[in-house]
C-alpha cells in the first residue's frame, strides 16, 4: 500500500489501534495473576481443582472437562479459517466489494490500495488469532498428559507438585485462548474502519474499556470473590 494513499487520520487511527491493543494487552496479562482478575481468579480455582484431583482415582471427570475447554478453543479456531476465506473473498472482490461500503451512511470513499490494507489488516488479526488458539488446544493436550502424570498421594510424598505443574499449564492455555478471543474483539473494532477512521479510534477505545470492565470490574468477577 502506497504511503502517499495514507490520509492523515488514517495514519493516527491505525497507531492509535494497535496502541490501545498492546498496551492493553501488557497491562491485563501482565496483572493477570494478580488477586482482582478473572484471570487471576481462574488461576486459583484452577490450583483447587488439580489439588482435588489428586484424591481421584478414576479422573475420568478431570479428561472429561479438559475435552470441553478443548472444544470451545477448537470451535473458534475453526472460525478463524472461515473468517480468513472471507476476508480473502472480499480482497478477491475488489470493486464490487467497495461500492458495497460505499453506499452505506457516512462511509468515506478511498483509494483501492488503501481499502486492501483495511482488508489485510482484518486478516492479520484473525491470522494472529488463530494461531493463540491452535497454541492454546495444544497446550490443553498438554494438560491432559500432565493429568495423567498426577501420581496419587499413596505413591508420593509431594504430589502437589505435579497438580501445580497441570493448573499453571491449563493457566497458560486460558492465558492464549483469551488472548484470541480478545483479538476478535478488537477485529470487531478494525470493521469500522471502512465507515470511517475516527469511528475507528472510537470503536478500538470502547472495545478496551468493555475488556477491561469484564476482566477487571465484572459481576462474573464478583461472583468469583464473593465468600462461600
Amino acid at each position: 500500500m502506497p504511503l502517499a494513499d495514507i490520509s492523515l487520520a488514517d495514519g493516527l487511527v491505525i497507531v492509535w489501534f494497535f496502541l490501545c491493543w498492546i498496551g492493553y494487552t501488557h497491562y491485563a496479562d501482565h496483572d493477570s495473576r494478580r488477586a482482582h482478575s478473572l484471570m487471576g481468579n481462574m488461576h486459583r480455582y484452577r490450583l483447587d481443582w488439580m489439588r482435588r484431583m489428586i484424591e481421584r482415582d478414576n479422573r475420568v471427570l478431570d479428561s472429561t472437562i479438559v475435552t470441553m475447554l478443548q472444544q470451545g478453543v477448537n470451535f473458534f479456531a475453526s472460525t478463524s479459517i472461515f473468517i480468513l476465506a472471507g476476508l480473502m473473498a472480499i480482497l478477491g472482490a475488489g470493486d464490487a466489494a467497495r461500492n458495497v461500503v460505499a453506499a452505506l451512511p457516512y462511509a468515506i470513499t478511498t483509494s483501492g490500495a488503501v481499502w486492501e490494507g483495511k482488508v489485510l489488516l482484518l486478516a492479520a488479526i484473525f491470522v494472529y488469532a488463530f494461531f493463540k488458539f491452535t497454541w492454546g488446544m495444544r497446550l490443553f493436550n498438554y494438560v491432559s498428559t500432565l493429568i495423567g502424570a498426577v501420581p496419587l498421594p499413596a505413591n508420593c510424598a509431594t504430589p502437589e507438585i505435579y497438580a501445580d505443574r497441570a493448573a499453571r499449564m491449563a493457566s497458560r492455555a486460558a492465558e492464549h485462548f483469551n488472548r484470541g478471543i480478545r483479538a476478535y474483539y478488537f477485529g470487531l473494532a478494525a470493521l469500522t474502519w471502512f465507515l470511517h477512521p475516527w469511528l475507528f479510534a472510537a470503536a478500538s477505545l470502547w472495545v478496551v474499556l468493555v475488556l477491561y470492565r469484564r476482566e477487571f470490574r465484572s459481576h462474573v468477577l464478583h461472583i468469583l470473590e464473593s465468600p462461600s
